[in-house]
């Protein structure tokens, strides 16, 4: 791949993860309430389901879903479920504390549990599908022929290395405010729920998102 065209890639795919989204807010928002572990592990799932999104574009599995409405429309509803339930598991959480005085948040969610949240989350939205078709491409040389299908995986991987890497700075970060927070038990029942509001609030941006 072109140095020239690498290096505007990379620039573009910099200021997309850096401008506020709904997985870097709910990145942050399990950092803040479920602590560095959890927050963490989500942040890699959803850098690895941009992965997931480039050999979609790369297979012309995303264009047959941009022509298709039915197939849009199924992932679009399987995604909504995903995260409501997701948001009625941080609504049932209690912010209990130990006798220590420490944040009891529960039951520990296991890292690779997180992770395949952050995964699904990202995974399952048709929107974010449609934008790796639309966005790759534009950094490719058409002339290099069979070497395009490289050049996609290069900056699929590096958006994924990227946004991880990004997404798990926030989480790590929000998990250190978090403990602080969480002392307090009115505070730390808050901060579950609005955990659970996040969720709420990506299902309804999923549920009434389009094709355009």
């Amino acid at each position: 791949m072109a140095l020239d065209l690498y290096l505007s890639f990379l620039v573009a795919a910099l200021i997309v993860i850096a401008s506020p989204g709904p997985d870097s807010l709910n990145s942050l928002a399990i950092g803040v309430s479920r602590g560095r572990r959890e927050g963490v592990a989500y942040a890699i799932g959803v850098g690895v389901g941009c992965m997931t999104h480039t050999l979609w574009a790369m297979l012309g599995i995303s264009a047959v879903v941009a022509a298709s409405a039915t197939l849009f429309n199924i992932i679009r509803w399987v995604g909504v479920a995903y995260l409501l339930w997701l948001a009625v598991q941080s609504l049932r959480s209690t912010g209990r504390f130990t006798v220590s005085g420490a944040p009891d948040r529960g039951p520990s969610v296991p890292a690779l549990q997180r992770f395949r949240q952050g995964l699904l989350t990202n995974a399952l939205n048709p929107k974010v599908m449609l934008f790796f078709l639309a966005f790759l491409p534009q950094f490719v040389d058409p002339q290099r022929g069979l070497a395009v299908i490289w050049q996609l995986g290069l900056m699929g991987l590096t958006f994924t290395l990227v946004t991880a890497g990004a997404y798990s700075a926030l989480a790590w970060s929000a998990g250190a405010v978090g403990v602080r927070l969480a002392r307090q038990p009115r505070i730390a029942r808050w901060l579950e729920r609005a955990t659970g509001t996040v969720f709420i609030a990506m299902a309804a941006r999923l549920a009434l998102a389009d094709r355009k």
